[in-house]
């Protein structure tokens, strides 16, 4: 956490001390950054006439008993013996007791609720696109309106695990490949949305993308044949080097969930910081006449709206390189010879 604030400290000093809109004008920016790209204990939606608009999340805690309460109780400090750890704090924005420990906490987060909301919009997505089917013969007419969206990157998925893992076993997997997909790129395109129900940084928590890379961790792993594991455990070199290459190679096994859980969580989370750079840079401004914050609004709402496209591409392409590399993954596992 402390390394991560340092990289948005470093990006945040790039641009002139400045502040973002009323909110920036009570924290240094890098905090208002933090505020938006972290989790938290309530969904922040707007501020209305100095009042801020938010929804208070239900907190879910075990600490000598359960406790649910509302994280509105927070707002005043200590409820019930616990309260959000502060700045510099060990577990800073988690809810902690008076010594500072953590409590069994399966809270409701900003987070949470996200994901809740994004599975749920996933599940409504495809079964009205399978309904879609049911209804018209595909033989006689193309697909119209919301199928005519999924079809293609349904097929694009289903093509490649194909190609990846091999007509024989491709079929139980591309569900697996689909759904991660189609999850991948709706919560990536969410994140981009400013405002409720979207602007959640899911996958930008890493967290979220560890589950994600563990899922296909344990498909390899749980699923791979007798020649997968002979190759990693006892592979065909000389002798002398197959310890060697055995440990090589579970490291190998190892690292790839690694891979895909930082790749997905470095790329979502640096794509939001430089959108909420560029928007800082009006508010930035603002102290320096109008001439100067009209000018450097009109280059920052242009470079927004650049980075706004770039973010959507690149939302798309991560999503599609999670899919592929998991789909070589479980195809390598699953050689016979």
């Amino acid at each position: 956490m402390k390394q991560l604030k340092k990289i948005i400290l470093a990006l945040a000093l790039l641009l002139p001390t400045g502040l973002f809109a009323q909110e920036a004008e009570e924290a240094p920016i890098s905090d208002v950054i933090f505020e938006h790209v972290l989790d938290s204990y309530e969904w922040h939606i707007t501020k209305w006439k100095d009042k801020d608009i938010a929804i208070y999340l239900p907190v879910i805690v075990y600490d000598d008993g359960w406790k649910v309460f509302s994280s509105k109780k927070l707002e005043s400090g200590e409820y019930q013996g616990l309260h959000i750890a502060l700045k510099g704090e060990k577990h800073e924005g988690k809810l902690v007791r008076a010594d500072g420990s953590r409590p069994f906490d399966i809270s409701i987060t900003k987070n949470v609720l996200s994901l809740m909301m994004s599975s749920l919009l996933l599940v409504i997505l495809v079964l009205l696109t399978a309904r879609w089917y049911r209804k018209h013969d595909v033989c006689k007419e193309a697909p119209t309106g919301l199928a005519a969206l999924m079809e293609p990157l349904v097929l694009m998925v289903h093509n490649m695990a194909k190609e990846n893992i091999g007509e024989e076993d491709y079929r139980k997997y591309s569900p697996y490949l689909i759904t991660a997909f189609l999850f991948i790129l709706l919560n990536n395109f969410l994140g981009i949305i400013p405002f409720f129900p979207g602007g959640a940084n899911l996958t930008g928590n890493i967290a979220c993308t560890l589950v994600l890379a563990l899922f296909t961790f344990f498909t390899v792993n749980l699923t791979g044949t007798k020649h997968y594991y002979k190759d990693m455990l006892w592979p065909d070199v000389p002798g002398i080097l197959k310890p060697i290459m055995a440990v090589i190679e579970v490291f190998s096994a190892l690292v790839k969930p690694i891979s895909l859980t930082i790749r997905l969580f470095a790329n979502m989370l640096a794509g939001h910081i430089q959108i909420l750079c560029m928007v800082c840079i009006i508010f930035i401004m603002a102290k320096y006449g109008p001439l100067l914050t009209g000018s450097m609004s009109v280059i920052s709402v242009l470079f927004g709206i650049f980075l706004d496209c770039l973010e959507m591409l690149i939302s798309f392409i991560q999503a599609y390189i999670f899919t592929m590399l998991s789909s070589i993954y479980i195809g390598l596992a699953r050689q016979k010879s």
